[in-house]
């Protein structure tokens, strides 16, 4: 599924939770999808306006002069329902740390040991940030979509504890693979 279908399924499911203003949609999509999911600023607004054009969301005035909100109507909730139905089209991987790691024989094994517990330390500091969203999350009263909720904030700390045994894994594999430090001269052996 192209990008852009992707922000169509991003925008229209922001607001089928209740009608926003643009830039609550892109406040939204960042502080409770951003977990796993972002969008550029400039897709949302032109996204908003081709919605609309296509009858999928319509413009309300919003509570403040010249401030306007938009809804989802009807078709477009129908429409989200499709998008969420179509299959899965997969990203190729583009991930910096690994690029790095492989190419680890020219950056040196202390800077590859640094890059891993950089990597070690943001994932238990977005641990921490899972668990304190599980429990503001549970605290809400909104059982319709407290399990589908959890089951995304659940992947994040599988996914970051997955990354901490992993660093802890590799940090553990540089030392064993590094080469044993010299040994210290014996004062008191007799020299040969």
């Amino acid at each position: 599924m192209p990008r852009t279908r992707q922000t169509v399924i991003a925008v229209l499911g922001a607001l089928s939770v209740e009608p926003m203003t643009g830039y609550a949609v892109r406040e939204n999509i960042r502080d409770v999808l951003g977990h796993f999911w972002s969008e550029s600023v400039g897709q949302i607004y032109p996204t908003l306006a081709d919605l609309e054009r296509q009858g999928l969301v319509r413009r309300q005035h919003g509570a403040r002069p010249g401030s306007s909100m938009f809804a989802i109507t009807p078709e477009g909730h129908e429409h989200l329902k499709e998008l969420l139905g179509e299959p899965i089209q997969q990203a190729p991987p583009r991930n910096g740390l690994l690029l790095r790691l492989f190419f680890g024989s020219t950056l040196g094994p202390d800077a590859c040991r640094a890059l891993l517990e950089q990597a070690r330390a943001d994932a238990r500091q977005r641990l921490a940030g899972f668990q304190a969203l599980r429990a503001a999350i549970t605290a809400e009263d909104n059982p319709d979509q407290l399990p589908y909720s959890l089951i995304t904030i659940s992947a994040g700390e599988h996914s970051a504890r997955g990354v901490i045994a992993w660093a802890d894994e590799s940090l553990a594999a540089l030392d064993a693979a590094a080469p044993e430090a010299p040994a210290a001269l014996d004062a008191t052996a007799p020299p040969e």
